[in-house]
């Protein structure tokens, strides 16, 4: 009898995730190890990394994680990751564009050039970089994921973020033709749009709870999202489930972007 197919084993599959020390790639990464692959944590803090990757190996094994601090403002780290994983597991089979930033909370009026360049060369440049890096071995293998976590930020205006919306906007289209142009090879590139979601980086929405209130009040399930349930949609486009998935946007909200004004 032939056995059943799990559509999500990640088995033997090797994943980079970046901002992975917490939040919402930290969840990413422990989802995908549990679902068989081999990941490596990585942020601009090597203790963070190392806390995390210890953490994954005791749960799953000594050689399921490791740690290598980069910062994706730098072209040469993200080098040294790529380098470093390919050097450690041999391949790199998953990328999971997580780490972003956002200086500046105000209207766009008042930002400053540099804090625009920052939010642009971090959260849209530096995944091109990644990504660019990858690529080749996944072309010459004809099968790799490239997951970007974009935001919902992207379909919606903001008086307080709205640079950083901006640049999650230009992450759906680079994942539109990052998936145009890898696409006949068989390497599947794709976004994730979380919503608000109880993270660190995100604590200025959603820690005044006037504010989470205010914000919460017309979304279908009435709550922010937890950093764990973004980590399913990842596995999911990770894995054989989305083999015929590319140049999408999974948004992953609790209905935000759906919810009635009346």
């Amino acid at each position: 009898m032939t056995m059943p197919i799990n559509l999500f084993d990640l088995g033997g599959k090797v994943a980079i995730v970046t901002g992975s020390s917490r939040g919402i790639g930290r969840s990413i990464a422990e989802a995908m190890a549990q679902h068989g692959a081999r990941v490596v944590i990585s942020s601009r803090k090597i203790d963070s990394c190392r806390r995390v990757a210890d953490d994954i190996n005791a749960r799953h094994g000594t050689d399921t994680a490791i740690a290598h601090a980069a910062s994706i403002a730098s072209k040469p780290q993200l080098e040294q990751l790529v380098a470093q994983t390919r050097r450690t597991f041999g391949r790199i089979d998953i990328l999971v564009c997580n780490a972003a930033t956002n200086p500046y909370y105000g209207p766009l009026a008042n930002i400053a050039d540099d804090q625009f360049r920052k939010i642009f060369e971090n959260n849209v440049l530096g995944t091109h970089w990644l990504a660019s890096m990858v690529a080749p071995e996944m072309v010459e293998r004809r099968e790799g994921s490239i997951i970007i976590v974009s935001s919902i930020g992207g379909l919606r205006s903001s008086t307080t973020i709205g640079a950083y919306n901006v640049s999650k906007a230009a992450d759906f289209q680079l994942a539109r033709n990052l998936a145009a142009e890898y696409g006949p090879a068989g390497v599947r590139v794709n976004c994730i749009a979380p919503g608000l979601v109880r993270t660190d980086f995100a604590q200025a929405l959603w820690s005044n709870p006037e504010t989470l209130t205010k914000m919460t009040e017309n979304v279908p399930l009435r709550r922010i999202g937890e950093p764990q349930e973004i980590a399913g949609a990842a596995v999911y486009l990770a894995s054989r489930a989305a083999s015929f998935v590319t140049g999408q946007i999974i948004v992953v909200d609790g209905g935000a972007t759906i919810a009635s004004g009346f």
